[in-house]
């Protein structure tokens, strides 16, 4: 459910942060990688993402398609570099080869990832990168006309290329990049299946070893070391205890296992870029009448928004679908708190959060190749709050699990 690393209470930003001395058990065998065999999208699977953004930008009369540093800018490249004050973007010229505006300093680096060839265009510190990048375009025989711009990119950006030239008129790019990134490839659909087993796996590993009086910290620490060790990069490990469960994303005030404590885990990792994001809660020790009434309306949640599923329907259906039945056993109504706060799920492929959207009035229909999560938790504010989440990928025939949905109470993982 987590945006990336935007997480408070029990988020394990190092290993073992608050000194206590709990670890992976010694004598239990090792861990062994679950991610040797995992192909990274190959050059040609982008060169063909790029003809197919080429062809709706000639559909659309758009000149040239503009992403920053970003996921975007790996799907269709293969560059994976992160975001700063300095600016690096490529031009995706309506025909012809890719461009790549970096900073000179850069510029070895950015070739090592560029997979489509094209040229890198580099600018040095005291020069101005948006008269680079509208020489760039020019270079590509683009004077003047529409470009279209990836949605996160970052005003600044924007307004500079405005700046140095006025001869462009600029868009957002959603119509072309969704066009592109909401089905996913059989390559595509391998990486995140292989990073949800990476997750399940290591959630597996750590839900065995929770014990009395640990933090999130400790816990988060053990799920991160356990990633790690499966062949997954740790993108966040958030442990939610006791009270804390019930805001989604933490809380600030310290919490330790007791016996009776809920515990809710939201972890995912990444391979070769692509992102898992799966949910687990459980009780230490015995179970209280209403802990097990909850969960068990939030795994039905989770049945019926697979079962509401369908090729063609609006993705919010399910989300209305959920709420529906949280609102027929007394939650809610529609976001109110004690109940279901957040959508019912989000996209994920290369972001771990993108569109589309399973919330209430999001009207894309629901296609084969489309990938999400499932995690209709119900939060009680001042109590307790259970989530499950697992992700999945549309078909023709019906949604499909990347991992199975939690068996019961008991049985979590």
């Amino acid at each position: 459910m987590l945006s990336r690393r935007t997480f408070l209470q029990g988020a394990a930003a190092s290993p073992l942060a608050c000194g206590t001395a709990f670890a992976l058990d010694a004598g239990a065998p090792t861990l062994k990688s679950l991610t040797g065999a995992a192909k990274p999208i190959s050059a040609e699977e982008r060169r063909a993402r790029i003809e197919k953004a080429q062809a709706l930008m000639a559909q659309r009369k758009v000149a040239a398609l503009l992403a920053e540093s970003g996921s975007s800018l790996e799907y269709f490249t293969g560059i994976r570099w992160r975001r700063s004050e300095r600016t690096t973007l490529a031009i995706i010229p309506a025909s012809g080869e890719v461009l790549v505006v970096t900073p000179a300093f850069e510029e070895p680096s950015v070739r090592e990832t560029l997979q489509v060839g094209g040229d890198v265009r580099p600018w040095d510190e005291h020069e101005n990168p948006f008269e680079k990048v509208v020489q760039g375009l020019k270079d590509r025989g683009i004077g003047s006309g529409v470009l279209a711009a990836e949605s996160t990119m970052r005003f600044f950006i924007v307004a500079g290329i405005r700046q140095a030239s006025s001869a462009y008129e600029i868009v957002p790019a959603d119509p072309i990049v969704r066009a592109c990134r909401l089905i996913k490839s059989p390559a595509e659909l391998a990486l995140l299946q292989m990073a949800n087993n990476v997750t399940i796996e290591a959630l597996r590993r750590v839900h065995a070893q929770v014990a009395l009086g640990m933090s999130g910290p400790d816990i988060g620490a053990l799920m991160e070391k356990a990633t790690t060790a499966l062949g997954g990069s740790p993108d966040f490990s958030l442990v939610l205890l006791n009270e804390a469960s019930a805001y989604p994303h933490g809380s600030l005030k310290p919490q330790k296992i007791r016996e009776g404590s809920v515990v809710l885990m939201d972890c995912g990792c990444a391979v070769h870029g692509y992102a898992s994001d799966i949910s687990r809660t459980w009780v230490v020790g015995q179970a209280n009448a209403k802990q097990r009434k909850v969960w068990n309306t939030v795994k039905r949640g989770q049945e019926l928004a697979l079962e509401t599923a369908k090729i063609d329907i609006p993705v919010g259906a399910v989300d209305d679908a959920v709420r529906k039945y949280y609102e027929s056993e007394g939650w809610g109504p529609g976001y109110k708190l004690p109940g279901l706060s957040h959508r019912t799920g989000h996209g994920i492929g290369l972001d771990g959060h993108e569109p589309p959207y399973l919330v209430h009035g999001d009207t894309t229909p629901l296609q084969a190749g489309m990938c999400f999560s499932d995690e209709p938790g119900i939060y009680i504010p001042g109590e307790f709050g259970i989530r499950l989440e697992d992700c999945w990928y549309m078909t023709a025939s019906g949604p499909k699990l990347f991992t199975p949905l939690a068996k019961s109470l008991e049985q979590p993982i």
